[in-house]
């Protein structure tokens, strides 16, 4: 069965795993010899937003992550350089 594209203004209120799901969903939908001309585009459309959100998701997870990290070798100098260098890849 079809998805039928979201509000991309809820976009905000959507969770990465919510929002990796709704992509799989769609992703099936864009694979199907069946797809309905006139979805194709909205769905194309609505599947580069949540990309795009679940990127953004990723790259702030990643800054949260390299703060901490900064954060605890700050408080103890001693902290594991490897852990630190494994982070930044």
């Amino acid at each position: 069965m079809p998805t039928e594209p979201t509000d991309a203004n809820n976009d905000d209120s959507i969770g990465y795993a919510d929002a990796l799901s709704e992509l799989d969903a769609l992703l099936l939908d864009l694979e199907d010899d069946d797809i309905d001309v006139d979805l194709l585009a909205a769905k194309v459309d609505r599947a580069a937003e949540l990309i795009k959100l679940c990127r953004d998701r990723i790259d702030n997870a990643k800054v949260q992550v390299h703060r901490i990290v900064a954060d605890l070798e700050a408080e103890a100098p001693g902290i594991d350089d490897a852990l630190a260098l494994e982070l930044e890849e």
